[in-house]
């Protein structure tokens, strides 16, 4: 082959090497980029794990705001999301003109104080159901569904996330009486008003699984209402971990029966 033929073969060749390493760069650069993407993704998603499953010191989060003594059954403090804390304190007003005391009997609790309420039943330290469920349930997976049956699992509860509470008290003995009986009805009327759904209700055909009715939960839907379902795409069943019982997590179905085993309402 002549000169004159390579010649422009060879400039075309060096012509298209710089568009060649560009394309290179360009194609290495998006990888870097979806890498990043991938990486920011994955540590957000963590961070959202951590707050679904309480794994957080409320009194250190920015979102969080202590409860006025004022408004609340004990005398320690507890903490809310602030959205949860103002719309309890506009039902709390409008309550009180009809005759209504609401206070709050329970707010936030973060994973380690429903591990201790948890171990407690488990030991036999604090009594569920009126029984010594230690004594009482000598096969731990029995035992396991008992304490289920109206205290959360450790990791799963609704109160991790600062939108719940527990009003005026949290017993059923106490709702059978003329005082409680009179607050629910409020409830039932006016909650929903400012944002609040009955977590659980009765079961029975709309809500076949899940814990036994507490008319005393109520949850703030502008927020929990997507907490739920962030829960149910990011915590996976064998995370729900770290403490006393945990080998029985698996095979009990909590995500899908417990989490969101709710008031169809609420979801």
């Amino acid at each position: 082959m002549t000169l004159s033929r390579v010649l422009p073969i060879v400039v075309f060749a060096l012509f298209l090497i710089p568009i060649a390493t560009s394309s290179l760069l360009d194609l290495e650069k998006k990888r870097e980029n979806e890498i990043i993407q991938q990486k920011i993704i994955a540590e957000q998603e963590a961070r959202e794990k951590i707050y679904l499953m309480g794994k957080f010191e409320p009194t250190q989060n920015e979102h969080f705001v202590v409860v006025p003594t004022e408004y609340g059954v004990n005398d320690y403090p507890m903490y809310l999301r602030k959205e949860t804390l103002d719309a309890f304190l506009k039902m709390a007003e409008t309550a009180k003109k009809d005759g209504i005391e609401l206070k709050i009997a329970s707010a936030t609790r973060n994973f380690d104080s429903q591990k201790i309420i948890w171990e407690n039943k488990w030991n036999g330290v604090l009594l569920a159901d009126g029984k010594n469920l230690f004594k009482n349930f000598p096969d731990e997976l029995e035992r396991f569904k008992k304490i289920s049956e109206y205290s959360a699992v450790p990791g799963t509860s609704r109160h991790h996330w600062g939108t719940d509470i527990d009003i005026n008290d949290s017993t059923p003995s106490y709702f059978k009486t003329e005082k409680g009986e009179k607050e629910y009805a409020w409830l039932v009327k006016n909650a929903p008003l400012f944002g609040f759904c009955q977590s659980y209700t009765l079961k029975g055909q709309d809500r076949p699984t899940g814990y036994y009715e507490e008319k005393w939960h109520w949850s703030y839907m502008p927020l929990s209402k997507n907490f739920t379902e962030e829960y149910s795409k990011l915590v996976k069943e064998n995370e729900i971990n770290g403490f006393l019982g945990d080998q029985y997590v698996v095979g009990q179905n909590l995500i899908d029966d417990y989490v969101l085993g709710i008031n169809l309402d609420c979801i």
